[in-house]
């Protein structure tokens, strides 16, 4: 992996954090169902940065950040839902939280520069 690539990077690491964050709450809640989506939405924003760091095209690029967007989104209302239930104490959630907010909020950033760059 590229180190100057901030996003892959990034969203590489988020992706281990959410990984192990799942295998806790598998182990110790027995947390199944709200965990399970979170890793799912967790892990594709990395997959959707890396797919679009390898488009055939600047649309094709476009549209894999805003699929890891949304992702990134769907991911915090995981987050959220869980810390809502108790199932994330608040400092597991801001931790989460923060991360996860940087990474939408880096992506959000990369798309409108891509339109424009078009």
């Amino acid at each position: 992996m590229k180190k100057d690539n901030i996003v892959l990077e990034k969203s590489f690491r988020f992706a281990i954090r959410i990984i192990r964050l799942y295998q806790r709450l598998k182990e110790t809640q027995h947390e199944y169902t709200l965990s399970k989506q979170m890793l799912r939405s967790g892990t594709s924003i990395g997959a959707n940065v890396r797919e679009g760091n390898n488009a055939e095209s600047k649309a094709d690029f476009i549209h894999k950040m805003g699929v890891a967007q949304k992702e990134a989104d769907e991911t915090i209302y995981w987050l959220e839902l869980l810390k809502e239930t108790d199932y994330l104490t608040i400092n597991e959630f801001d931790s989460m939280y923060h991360d996860a907010d940087e990474l939408l909020k880096l992506i959000r950033s990369i798309i409108p520069t891509a339109k424009n760059n078009r």
